[in-house]
């Protein structure tokens, strides 16, 4: 058996399987402690790495493609503080970091594991009933039914249509994007006979998130919605595309993007989302690319 126990979780390998605990560092992700402990079978991965830095390391594992319905559901876009497959290894432990990987690679080769693809996951997906709150709504998710409730943040057009209740058979497909620069992230339930809607802001299937603590939480229901889905490979297509952009020149649509968040910024402060140094800060940032 192979362990490293660290700061930022623990690691246990017993020949078939990889125990993933978060540890208790308050550095650890609200992702990574909800999500718990993982049980990553040894047919789950691909391959294993570790990199060494001036401070610390990391250790990565790189799962196959459609082993994991959280990996599918995100699209591999959770950063490096919530991935569940990396650890930050203190430099101090290299040798045990560098000892666990090759106990993992020389399993791998017994084994014949092979890094193609799966046709079915390996992994479960987190516990029901699972829900979380961020940006502009509350997601929920029992099993059997997708519930979105939004709160006072919420764009009227999308919070006059109600709370949605939408049955999982209804369900074509599900993907969470994080907020990266200028552009907002979302949850997105892509739901039979919907029309498609250019932004999360207005789309009663979605929730908007602006790059807050809590958004990554809804990468949870993303993942447990995704696992009561068929397979990708059953209907040969990976995590849903989202509708193509508006059209308009380059300069003129960045020109607007950067208006419209000036104003988005404006309202999260004046609503008390945003404290007065969240916003000079987010301020400046986009002032500096206009």
């Amino acid at each position: 058996m192979a362990e490293i126990i660290q700061k930022d979780g623990t690691w246990t390998f017993d020949g078939d399987a990889l125990r993933l605990t978060p540890g208790r560092d308050k550095n650890v992700s609200l992702l990574r402690r909800e999500l718990g402990e993982l049980v990553v079978p040894l047919g789950a991965l691909a391959g294993v790495s570790f990199e060494q830095g001036r401070k610390s390391g990391r250790l990565r594992l790189r799962l196959r493609d459609g082993a994991d319905p959280l990996t599918q559901a995100t699209g591999g876009r959770l950063g490096e503080p919530h991935d569940p497959y990396q650890l930050t290894v203190e430099s101090d432990r290299y040798g045990v970091a560098e000892y666990f990987a090759d106990e993992v690679r020389n399993s791998l080769l017994l084994d014949g594991v092979s890094p193609d693809p799966l046709t079915r996951y390996l992994l479960p997906g987190p516990p029901l009933p699972v829900s979380a709150a961020a940006g502009d709504g509350t997601v929920g998710f029992d099993g059997e039914r997708v519930r979105l409730e939004w709160n006072w943040k919420t764009e009227n057009a999308k919070a006059n249509v109600g709370t949605r209740t939408i049955p999982l058979a209804d369900v074509l497909g599900v993907d969470w994007q994080p907020a990266a620069g200028l552009e907002n992230g979302h949850l997105r339930f892509h739901v039979r006979g919907a029309p498609a809607t250019a932004t999360a802001k207005y789309d009663p299937n979605a929730v908007e998130l602006w790059g807050f603590k809590k958004d990554p939480l809804m990468a949870l229901v993303a993942a447990a919605v995704q696992a009561r889905l068929p397979h990708p490979a059953a209907t040969g297509r990976g995590a849903p595309k989202d509708p193509p952009a508006l059209g308009g020149a380059p300069a003129e649509r960045d020109h607007d993007a950067l208006l419209r968040r000036l104003r988005e910024l404006g309202e999260l402060h004046r609503d008390g989302v945003l404290t007065g140094e969240e916003f000079a800060l987010a301020k400046q940032a986009v002032l500096k690319r206009m």
